[in-house]
């Protein structure tokens, strides 16, 4: 047997990770395991599960599960606002100090707005809300400007679709959890209350955020992890300085692939206060508890669905993101207009009508809502691949993920402060129509831009090949791809 033989069968065997001459080092199989892409992007949809998870699951209930939107609207209007800055900076944190590091200071602070929630249902404290937005700003900002990345970079392009969808799946597994423990504590209520969430609601939701910490520790740092095929990524702590790296985060940003997203990004979820408004006007208070879980549901839905459907090797990844952007493009303005139908039939109703799943008339207003949610998930699944599909090493990957933050956080921090200034419900869903609206020309653009294999820019900064280049380079490598598996 050749040594390249035996190298091969050892490293199928999970115990070569890398070679150096004659000398070659073992790991076992627990650690490949342990330090394999999967497991940590496992970790990373769990940390996601007990932040930002269980924020989607009080929020989807309808204003934080509070009686009026409007205090809650500003509070998230000012988390939102944090991390239009916070995006950035701790994107290029990330890269100077670790994504590991940075995660770790994403778990500390979505308690304690969860705590505020808590202390204003119960005993009616508005300052500590506005607080809680300040810590859930930090945090949020920290947190999906490294998770986002180690779900896009720490394994292969062929296994992204499936990667993006185990973490925002995961993450909708904390909705799901919550949601279920909302509708056990608050299924018994009278169908015609409208009033708040019972406050017990809160303290478990709490506990289960404060797991979101010792998680953290569990992640391995890019250059530690093993790829299926014996690699790691890039350390991408190496040599970085803090003007370097707001360098580069601009010159990203000044490249096509960003710039026209950014209508995407800040007009695509501006309906979410909406949908926050309309379950608090016209839903009960069990009703709104079996919208937020069944929200959930519907956002698991489209994260396992797209999962599978990005990887597939059937399509090109340019046929693949036409296909899904024009169906997305449908669905949503016909989702649109339903919706202003409902909204006009209940806004006009006299006296005010409470929606509950025993009264007539409750599956038209509930369905419209949680295809909302469908599609508002199959955004984010979407811009994500669309992210990875375009670059391909870790630190580009960080700053891209910080921009998308970015630019997301300005929409909803404009349309959670139009939600906390009391415009009309049938406003909002009409400027949310517009904002979608203005994102299909740019948008498309972008879609018809998106290559067969990403680039990687460190190549190209280097000059070891030109943007066009890599382009081609990385066709040729997924036709052979292709090639091998039809074989």
């Amino acid at each position: 047997m050749s040594a390249t033989e035996q190298d091969q069968k050892v490293i199928s065997d999970g115990a070569v990770i890398e070679s150096q001459g004659e000398q070659t080092k073992t790991v076992s199989r627990f650690t490949r395991w342990y330090r394999s892409p999967l497991f940590n992007v496992i970790i990373v949809g769990l940390i996601s599960f007990t932040q930002p998870g269980i924020w989607s699951a009080l929020n989807n209930t309808g204003a934080g599960g509070q009686q009026e939107p409007y205090l809650v609207n500003a509070s998230n209007s000012l988390t939102f606002g944090i991390m239009v800055f916070g995006c950035p900076l701790f994107g290029i944190l990330a890269n100077k100090y670790g994504v590991k590091k940075v995660l770790i200071i994403g778990t500390l602070g979505y308690a304690p707005y969860s705590a505020s929630l808590y202390v204003n249902n119960r005993y009616g404290t508005e300052w500590f809300i506005l607080f809680g937005g300040v810590t859930c700003g930090i945090a949020a900002s920290a947190l999906w400007a490294s998770e986002g990345a180690i779900a896009l970079g720490y394994g292969d392009i062929k296994d992204r679709g499936k990667f993006t969808g185990i973490w925002l799946g995961l993450r909708e597994l904390g909705q799901l959890i919550g949601s279920s423990i909302q509708m056990s504590l608050n299924a018994g209520k009278d169908s015609s209350s409208r009033g708040k969430v019972g406050y017990t609601t809160y303290l478990v939701l709490i506990a289960l955020q404060c797991l979101g910490l010792p998680l953290s520790f569990l992640l391995s740092p890019p250059q530690k992890v093993i790829r299926s095929d014996g690699t790691s990524p890039r350390d991408p702590t190496k040599g970085k300085t803090f003007k370097e790296e707001t360098r580069k985060i601009w010159a990203l940003m000044k490249r096509k692939q960003m710039y026209l997203l950014i209508p995407i990004l800040v007009g695509f979820q501006w309906n979410t206060t909406y949908l926050g408004i309309y379950m608090t006007k016209y839903f009960s208070v069990r009703a709104r508890a079996l919208g937020s879980l069944t929200a959930g549901i519907a956002a698991t839905f489209a994260n396992i669905f797209w999962g599978w459907f990005y990887d597939l090797k059937c399509f090109s990844r340019p046929t693949l993101a036409k296909i899904c952007w024009a169906s997305f493009v449908l669905l949503m303005l016909a989702s649109f207009g339903w919706q202003v139908s409902n909204e006009k039939l209940y806004g006009d109703s006299s006296p005010r009508i409470t929606l509950d799943w025993d009264l007539p008339g409750f599956g038209r207003g509930f369905a419209s809502m949680v295809l909302l949610r469908f599609l508002n998930e199959s955004h984010y699944m979407f811009v994500y691949w669309i992210v990875g599909a375009f670059f391909d090493d870790i630190e580009t990957l960080t700053l891209a993920v910080s921009i998308v933050r970015t630019f997301e956080s300005v929409g909803s921090c404009i349309s959670f402060g139009i939600g906390a200034a009391k415009v009309p419900p049938m406003v909002n869903l009409v400027i949310s129509f517009a904002m979608f609206g203005f994102t299909i020309p740019a948008t498309s653009a972008v879609v018809f831009m998106v290559p067969e294999r990403p680039i990687d820019l460190r190549k190209i900064e280097a000059g070891e090949v030109s943007d066009g280049e890599a382009g081609s380079v990385g066709t040729s490598e997924d036709t052979d791809e292709k090639k091998a598996v039809k074989a």
